[in-house]
């Protein structure tokens, strides 16, 4: 099961870092990765590491704005987002996939497992 938190409320030209923490099987030879769905929108990637490999992915539209990092010995999955835009307004997943689903990573068939999301809103 994944959990997501750091969700919240912050004005546009602020931060905030999102964590994910796994309970049961570790991160551990798998593909984690964030994605988010804006009211009306789809869901969308966001980003995307390989836990073993350490290779980030991210969409265009964060690429500079958002990072991803792991932390082996806690076991835990964050995103820092730097710079946030009403745009990046949405609920925000963490989601787990098996490593050999690297390739695919930004599509949201290729995770089997996702945690109940954490809301960020950006206000103007």
């Amino acid at each position: 099961q994944l959990q997501a938190c750091g969700g919240g409320l912050v004005q546009a030209g602020g931060s905030l870092r999102l964590s994910c923490a796994a309970s049961g099987r570790a991160f551990s030879g798998y593909v984690v990765g964030w994605f988010r769905q804006a009211p009306g929108k789809e869901r969308e990637f966001v980003a995307a590491i390989h836990w073993n490999m350490g290779s980030t992915s991210y969409a265009d539209s964060v690429k500079g704005q958002f990072t991803i990092t792991r932390d082996v010995a806690k076991n835990t999955l964050d995103l820092q987002m730097n710079s946030l835009k009403p745009d990046d307004t949405a609920l925000y997943y963490c989601a787990r996939a098996g490593s050999s689903m690297w390739h695919i990573a930004k599509s949201d068939g290729a995770y089997a497992n996702w945690g109940q999301g954490t809301l960020v809103t950006v206000s103007s």
